[in-house]
């Protein structure tokens, strides 16, 4: 599939050849991008809630009254989940939730994540986005005139130090370079807005996987 190339300045920059492998694959599986997106959130979730268990609780560890005689149940420790202060019972501890998902089913959710952008129109090829001052106003005029207001942006190898600073600011509007890009984060904005050079290295990036 061909695209054309726009400059933030709005000019015409040429066109662009898209492999259909990567850019062009008609039947989106949801399925697929559910499972990575959720891989995703697992792996960044901290896992670090805590509740205090039977030999964390700092209470006294004499037997609360005789075995024997009382009419009630037998107790031994006021450290158990029934009484106040006690500890609670199969409660969060500090884990990891992550797991594992094969690197295949990853390749496959990215090129349908990628997919699915063009599929929709939602695919934008931008020349470069090197800009001279770092000015967030004058990011935000010129991305509103170009109709990118809620988007995603690959920006090659290494990201302008200037447009970085510019579009920080700029609420809804990602920037990462080519070693960020992913699944999650090509879902969550409406654009995805791709330069030339991360077209070459998504390009890149799946031809071992073909020629293997």
């Amino acid at each position: 599939m061909k695209l054309d190339v726009i400059k933030l300045d709005g000019g015409k920059g040429g066109s662009i050849e898209l492999p259909d492998d990567i850019f062009g694959i008609e039947e989106i599986r949801a399925d697929i991008l559910q499972r990575c997106v959720t891989w995703q959130l697992a792996k960044r979730r901290s896992g670090n809630h805590k509740v205090q268990v039977r030999n964390e609780v700092s209470r006294t560890s004499k037997k609360m009254y005789k075995q024997k005689g009382t009419g009630g149940a037998r107790h031994g420790s006021r450290r158990a989940a029934q009484f106040v202060g006690g500890a609670r019972a199969h409660g969060p501890v500090v884990r990891s939730h992550a797991f594992d998902l094969p690197k295949k089913v990853r390749a496959l959710a990215l090129r349908h994540a990628l997919s699915s952008k063009a599929k929709d129109g939602s695919l934008i090829i931008v020349d470069n986005v090197a800009i001279e001052n770092p000015k967030t106003a004058a990011l935000r005029d010129q991305l509103g005139k170009i109709g990118i207001t809620h988007a995603l942006f690959i920006a090659g190898v290494d990201v302008d130090n200037n447009f970085k600073l510019a579009a920080r600011n700029i609420p809804n509007v990602d920037v990462l370079p080519n070693a960020g890009l992913n699944v999650y984060d090509v879902l969550r904005r409406r654009t995805l807005v791709l330069t030339k050079d991360a077209v070459a290295a998504i390009q890149a990036r799946f031809q071992p996987e073909e020629a293997a």
